[in-house]
């Protein structure tokens, strides 16, 4: 399935067969962390980095099949600009964090 955006270039909104292989990646990747935290299979110190990379995956992902960001020519300023608030948003919020921390560490003394 394809159409036309308002620029007239082709958009790919996906199809049914990759809507499905997204949902079973991200029911895969969601089942594998709960797992590991429910069975206490693992300890600590490897459960956390599993589930950590299961996320980065995970939303990986749903870039991919949810949100068809990739980094072909017609799909790469919608991927630039997504990447670009994503860091944005990361530093707002790091920052914050940062800055919080160091105003009660400050404090504390």
């Amino acid at each position: 399935m394809s159409g036309h955006s308002a620029t007239g270039h082709d958009v790919d909104h996906g199809s049914v067969s990759s809507y499905l292989v997204g949902f079973a990646l991200s029911v895969i990747l969601t089942a594998i962390p709960f797992w590991a935290v429910m069975t206490g299979a693992f300890s600590k110190s490897v459960t956390i980095p599993l589930i950590v990379t299961m996320a980065v995956v995970q939303v990986i992902i749903h870039l991919k099949y949810f949100l068809h960001l990739n980094f072909s020519i017609a799909g790469r300023a919608n991927s630039f600009a997504f990447l670009f608030t994503a860091l944005i948003i990361i530093m707002v919020v790091g920052l914050s964090v940062w800055i919080i921390y160091s105003a009660n560490s400050m404090m504390m003394h």
